[in-house]
């Protein structure tokens, strides 16, 4: 349950790290800090987006256009921009093509890098711990095993 909730977490912080990147990069991507609690709610289902929409994209690329399995990671990025721009409760806010084109990448470049220092950093404690807890079990069984003999 910790190692999800971590995970949960190293997602809603490389969402946000990525967004908020590409706001400072590019005049076109503009996150909107008068309406905090939007863009809140854009990092959220931005996050829950990218989770869901890479392995459907990669599903569809694999079937339909194999030469795209390269590109899933920017494809569901850009997709995931689009429906978060569309949201109502604002936030986030895409003003010209390059902001589209150029903050898509940068958003996924960095997203993609803040995951992975982050679960680095984050879940090397968890999964430390859940190997020695395993390796200390199979110790005290193999000490029990040679006794019984």
């Amino acid at each position: 349950m910790i190692t999800f909730l971590l995970r949960m977490l190293v997602f809603l912080a490389s969402a946000a790290i990525g967004l908020i990147a590409a706001d400072l990069a590019l005049e076109g991507f503009q996150i909107q800090w008068d309406r905090w609690w939007g863009f809140v709610i854009c990092i959220v289902i931005f996050a829950i987006l990218q989770s869901v929409l890479s392995p459907v994209i990669a599903k569809l690329a694999d079937r339909y256009a194999p030469v795209l399995m390269g590109g899933i990671g920017i494809v569901s990025t850009l997709v995931a921009l689009i429906i978060v721009v569309l949201l109502p409760s604002g936030g986030l806010r895409i003003t010209d093509p390059v902001g589209w084109i150029v903050g898509s990448v940068i958003v996924w470049i960095v997203t993609a890098l803040c995951t992975l220092l982050l679960s680095k950093l984050l879940l090397k404690d968890t999964a430390t711990t859940k190997d020695a807890t395993s390796k200390k079990g199979s110790k005290t069984g193999d000490a029990k095993r040679r006794t019984a003999n």
